[in-house]
């Protein structure tokens, strides 16, 4: 299988804001050349395709207790740190939707445009994820699967490819959430997959065979506290840094779980597969 490029990137060059503040645009702000803005903490990210400094400025003055810190311009590439092509990782080819294929000729395809949503498949814990999915699915007992903080929607694609019939995926930012609903109309899953925007905590108590989480720390400790956590028959978290892990660990001792199998990446990453008792 040699996938080739049907069309250009349609996010070549980046041009990016950087806001102190959260900017939270109602639904009818739809600038030109405009991709979409990111919170984080008390500091926001407007994304376009084209420079757009004035309009900003002229935006941002409007608004109370925000202001642009700086801008930058760059290319998609370099925003995601490599190129953004097909890549295989067990059973899964992940394709952007700018490459065609003969999809006879794959095993488990999924077509993923990222935006600027991280989330590709190349980080080492997304690649643990997917192969917990594959332990997870293999007799087909988890007919149920919570994706916490589903980024670009990729883990969630995922558990729909290998046959979970209901998946609820979660993230609390509007644009990543918007991303993945995106992706599952591309996959057309539509049917398998329902996305919502909010809080990972507030969506845990939701019933679920399997809770997938690759999130960070300071999530994922007060999600294990939430009584749905071991309502769940499997689970599979990832994110965690050495000593994040430890902490998670120890934590996990003190319940009725079992870790079925830990993958370590790089003395960094750690991502535990698991079973409630």
């Amino acid at each position: 299988m040699t996938p080739a490029l049907i069309a250009a990137n349609p996010y070549q060059d980046l041009y990016i804001y950087y806001l102190s503040g959260r900017f939270r645009p109602g639904r009818d702000f739809k600038p030109d050349d405009y991709i979409g803005s990111w919170e984080e903490s008390d500091f926001s990210f407007l994304f376009f395709t084209r420079p757009n400094l004035a309009f900003v400025e002229t935006t941002i003055n409007r608004l109370p207790d925000l202001k642009v810190l700086d801008h930058y311009h760059m290319t998609y590439d370099q925003w995601q740190g490599g190129d953004i092509v097909p890549c295989r990782i067990g059973r899964f080819t992940i394709l952007p939707p700018w490459f065609a294929v003969d999809e006879n000729d794959i095993d488990t395809p999924i077509l993923l445009d990222p935006g600027v949503v991280f989330g590709t498949g190349t980080h080492p814990t997304t690649r643990d994820c997917l192969e917990a999915l594959q332990l997870a699915m293999a007799d087909r007992s988890m007919r149920t699967v919570l994706d916490l903080g589903t980024g670009t929607g990729l883990l969630a694609l995922a558990a729909a490819r290998l046959g979970c019939p209901k998946v609820l995926a979660t993230d609390l930012t509007l644009l990543a959430a918007r991303t993945a609903a995106r992706n599952v109309a591309l996959n057309g899953l539509a049917d398998q997959i329902l996305v919502a925007q909010g809080d990972a905590e507030k969506f845990m108590d939701f019933t679920s065979d399997l809770v997938v989480s690759n999130i960070h720390y300071d999530v994922m400790k007060n999600l294990l506290c939430k009584p749905g956590f071991l309502k769940k028959k499997r689970f599979i978290l990832s994110g965690l840094m050495r000593s994040e892990a430890a902490r998670i660990e120890s934590k996990l001792a003190g319940l009725p779980v079992q870790i079925i199998r830990r993958w370590d990446q790089d003395g960094i990453w750690t991502t535990f597969y698991g079973a409630t008792n």
